[in-house]
């Protein structure tokens, strides 16, 4: 279980440094993807590989109050075009607006739960 690889991937402020620092202090092997500063439209794979990848989504407005960014609209939107390879492959889809960071965590660890045990059943 601990040694699956969970990669989480999003736009800024989209929760991602939050949620991989609480999989870590729980022991589990996350990683944190940052693939909207890339190009590289497959970059999550080049860095991480990971066995599960879980997506953080967040708007722009939500996420100019999360966090102090100097940007547009225009600099978000190219954002999530760089992270359109990694949402389409994402194992989980997590808008996170209207959740606090105890939400997606809890959402996160029952779908690795239920992951596992589909996993297990093979």
């Amino acid at each position: 279980m601990k040694d699956t690889v969970i990669g989480v991937v999003g736009p800024c402020a989209s929760g991602k440094t939050s949620l991989v620092n609480r999989l870590l202090d729980n022991k589990f092997n996350a990683k944190h993807i940052a693939q909207e500063h890339s190009y590289v439209p497959r970059m999550w794979q080049e860095i991480t590989n990971p066995d599960l990848l879980i997506y953080l989504d967040v708007s722009f407005e939500i996420s100019m109050k999360r966090k102090t960014l100097n940007w547009s609209p225009e600099d978000f939107h190219e954002q999530l075009k760089r992270l359109d390879d990694a949402h389409n492959h994402a194992d989980l889809v997590i808008d996170t607006d209207n959740l606090s960071p105890d939400e997606v965590y809890c959402i996160v660890i029952e779908f690795i739960n239920r992951s596992l045990e589909l996993q297990g059943s093979d």
